[in-house]
């Protein structure tokens, strides 16, 4: 738990309570109130995720009220309250499982309100579930904000959670609040406070400048993270999030960097190399696996994170590249033209037993495992480019995007959405982070300041 972002248990919060809680905070599941409608067969509010985009949950997430308008470096509380709202608002209803009522439609909230819910004005409303929370300054300058999860139809309380944030990371607390009612109402895991590194685009189609940046996972607090002097592409970021390993140009010589986050420092990680390319991290950090030109051939090779010496995983000839491992570090996909055409294959870690798992038409590339372990995401090539998915076996593939050129799939966290990037016909040469979950059906773009390339989803953040 770091001291920037602390959170807090509001079960135990009676003391960061604001004033309007006289009383300690309420359990964290309330019987249902006199009246109150219970479920068919007493069951519990849940999310088809199956279904999802048939059949969206109609949830109320109104601004979240302050027992006191203050100042604070982020904005005053009671407009702050607001943005906290519209973050969780945007985050849920981009995830195509749920449909938040308009927030024009929505009446406010008074602070004594938030743990005593008027649930018969939600219910007339048409919300199924309702999100209320508040936001208070604290006196040393940290925000707190408390957030509560209530299933409307059976007048009960079913999660809450507190998060004492500097106030540069106010959209993280939102972040976090949207991420609880959503693991709570689907089952899954959340994904919502994470961030992606990519490669941000700029100029003609021949003469792109590109450049390292990071934002959050819905576009926000962006950065640029290199000057654009030396191209960058294919970053991937470590477990911890601490280092980004990429391919740079720098004076002309494409290999392997790893970039520092914290201190903006970059290193280099093999030396004495023709060419390598297209790094990404094991799951326990330990290792940066890569591929590598030597003599004629391009073979997939690992090296310890620290640098050192790389080992070779394959020796067949032709080009294997684009590998990623699978959720517990012990098996590696990767694409291979040594079939004569670029096909998918699963190997062990150390490089024994490759075998190939796609055999039908057209081309594969850019193979990611799923953090689940059952899917394996790529790029499928033949009469365009589009992103699908299919299980680690082989099994039967789907295709989830119709762009005309969608590449480089990326996990969420919880493994429900890809990322990938959009690249627009004709000479602009423009490039776009677009998001799609495993329906199909819900897809968006996300908004850069520049254009987008190459995303590498993070996990989530601690």
């Amino acid at each position: 738990m770091t001291p920037r972002f602390a959170l807090l248990l509001l079960a135990l919060a009676g003391a960061i309570a604001p004033a309007a809680f006289a009383q300690s905070a309420p359990p964290p599941q309330t019987p249902p109130a006199a009246g109150a409608t219970p479920r068919p067969n007493g069951g519990d509010l849940v999310v088809d995720v199956v279904g999802g985009q048939s059949a969206p949950l109609g949830i109320a997430i109104p601004a979240l009220p302050t027992d006191q308008a203050v100042a604070t470096a982020a904005g005053p509380t009671d407009a702050l309250g607001r943005q906290l709202a519209a973050v969780i608002t945007s985050d849920l209803g981009n995830s195509g499982l749920f449909k938040p009522l308009a927030p024009g439609a929505l009446p406010p909230v008074a602070i004594g309100q938030v743990t005593a819910p008027t649930y018969g004005s939600w219910s007339a409303a048409g919300a199924t579930a309702l999100v209320q929370g508040y936001v208070r300054a604290n006196g040393n300058g940290s925000l707190t904000v408390g957030c509560y999860l209530y299933d409307v139809a059976a007048q009960t309380e079913m999660a809450r959670q507190g998060f004492v944030v500097a106030p540069g990371d106010w959209r993280r607390a939102a972040h976090k609040c949207a991420d609880m009612v959503y693991a709570r109402l689907t089952g899954e895991g959340p994904y919502f406070d994470s961030g992606v590194v990519y490669v941000a685009e700029t100029g003609p189609k021949g003469k792109r400048i590109k450049r390292l940046a990071i934002m959050d996972q819905d576009g926000f607090n962006g950065r640029f993270l290199t000057n654009g002097q030396t191209i960058v592409l294919t970053p991937h970021i470590s477990p911890d999030q601490r280092q980004i390993a990429y391919l740079s140009y720098l004076n002309d010589k494409p290999t392997i960097y790893v970039y520092d986050i914290a201190s903006g420092r970059q290193r280099r990680l093999v030396t004495d190399v023709s060419l390598a390319f297209a790094p990404r991290f094991s799951p326990d950090g330990r290792w940066i696996l890569f591929s590598m030109a030597q003599g004629g051939n391009t073979d997939l090779y690992r090296v310890a994170a620290s640098g050192g010496t790389p080992q070779r995983l394959t020796s067949t000839p032709g080009i294997d590249t684009g590998g990623s491992y699978s959720p517990d570090g012990g098996r590696i996909v990767f694409e291979s033209d040594r079939s004569g055409t670029q096909q998918l294959y699963v190997m062990n870690a150390d490089g024994s037993g490759q075998n190939r798992i796609t055999f039908g038409s057209g081309r594969y590339a850019t193979p990611s495992w799923s953090p689940r372990g059952d899917l394996i995401a790529f790029t499928k090539i033949g009469g365009g480019f589009r992103i699908g998915v299919m299980s680690p076996g082989g099994g039967p593939e789907r295709l989830l995007t119709n762009g005309w050129q969608d590449e480089a799939p990326t996990w969420s966290p919880n493994g429900r959405v890809l990322m990938f990037f959009r690249s627009g016909q004709g000479g602009g040469g423009t490039a776009d982070l677009w998001s799609v979950d495993l329906t199909g059906v819900n897809e968006r773009r996300l908004p850069t300041p520049l254009d987008g390339s190459d995303p590498s989803w993070g996990p989530l953040r601690p």
